[in-house]
């Protein structure tokens, strides 16, 4: 078997220790991404994640959207951890590149969803959205959709369990944890629109004010693209297989970690890293080491048995799901 570890600095710079004063970062509580109650906090534990390896010292708060500009402005924190650009660019804050894509889809009860390719295949229709899409440029200039705002997750999924709006938009990511609750509950799942609707990305925002801003942003940006290779990304996120090109032949590689990547029986379905797609060339990489075929992918995860509860908090979502 041609077995052979990345070696990260073909790819990657070594990030060496940034030298840098304590970090704060804040961002706006959203489930299953952000929070500070000790629920499943994706956004938080990547973000810790890679400022422990950077070894400098992070803060993260958890504040309402409304505060988040006006503390960055003011220096109450150095910036936002999970800032989403769809067409607002925000003055004196120097991004990093989107450390974890989102994928904006439509959901609903019926089939009819499936048929949905495009925005434009929404006009005239009741769509539920959280407030955090809605009120951006790209979703404000969308004047022919009858938008159901609503100020957070659950409240964007009742308006499905109440049939109050026939579709939902929303990340890939939280479809799937509510269809793990609908599952455990025997219910039919959500339907998914053919194709995402619109692509986006969280982001670190830091003010240009922050000391060694652009250092902090270089360091942070090198330490994400090893924890998407070494599967780190699989096991915080909590998914079996993520693509991403790790080696710029422009094609995605397949990336898992064993102790949530599943033998699959059919074909891989991975969550995009980048905007590459897989091929006949495409390798394999297991907890960092990569593998030239499928079939020594697998091997590697013989045995692996992966089943997991939903990082939506099942006791929230109870009656909604049993009214379903």
């Amino acid at each position: 078997m041609l077995v052979r570890v990345i070696a990260l600095l073909s790819f990657i710079t070594v990030v060496a220790p940034l030298k840098a004063n304590s970090v704060t970062l804040a961002a706006a509580p959203f489930e299953t991404y952000v929070s500070d109650e000790g629920e499943p906090s994706r956004l938080t534990s990547i973000v810790e994640a890679a400022f422990s390896r950077m070894q400098t010292d992070l803060e993260l708060q958890v504040m309402r959207d409304a505060f988040l500009g006006s503390a960055v402005r003011s220096g109450k924190v150095d910036g936002e951890f999970a800032y989403i650009d769809l067409g607002e660019r925000k003055d004196a804050v120097t991004l990093s590149a989107p450390y974890l894509p989102i994928y904006l889809y439509a959901t609903g009860k019926k089939y009819d969803v499936e048929e949905i390719k495009l925005i434009p295949h929404l006009k005239d229709s009741r769509v539920a959205i959280e407030n955090r899409f809605a009120n951006t440029p790209k979703f404000r200039m969308l004047k022919e959709i009858k938008w159901s705002r609503n100020p957070s997750t659950y409240d964007a999924f009742k308006q499905l369990a109440d049939d109050r709006a026939p579709y939902l938009i929303t990340t890939r990511l939280l479809i799937e944890e509510f269809n793990l609750l609908l599952d455990k509950d025997g219910e039919e799942l959500l339907h998914v629109s053919s194709a995402s609707l619109m692509n986006a990305g969280f982001s670190l925002a830091l003010g240009t004010s922050t000391p060694n801003a652009k250092a902090t942003i270089e360091a942070f940006e090198q330490t994400i693209q090893v924890m998407q290779q070494d599967g780190s990304y699989n096991k915080i996120l909590g998914l079996p297989w993520l693509s991403k090109d790790i080696n710029n032949d422009g094609i995605a590689d397949y990336i898992g970690q064993t102790s949530v990547s599943l033998v699959p029986t059919d074909t891989l379905t991975a969550y995009p890293l980048d905007k590459s797609l897989p091929g006949d060339k495409s390798v394999y990489v297991i907890d960092g080491v990569i593998v030239e075929t499928k079939a020594e992918a697998m091997a590697m995860l013989d045995g692996v048995k992966v089943e997991r509860e939903s990082l939506l908090d099942p006791d929230v979502y109870k009656t909604m799901i049993r009214r379903w």
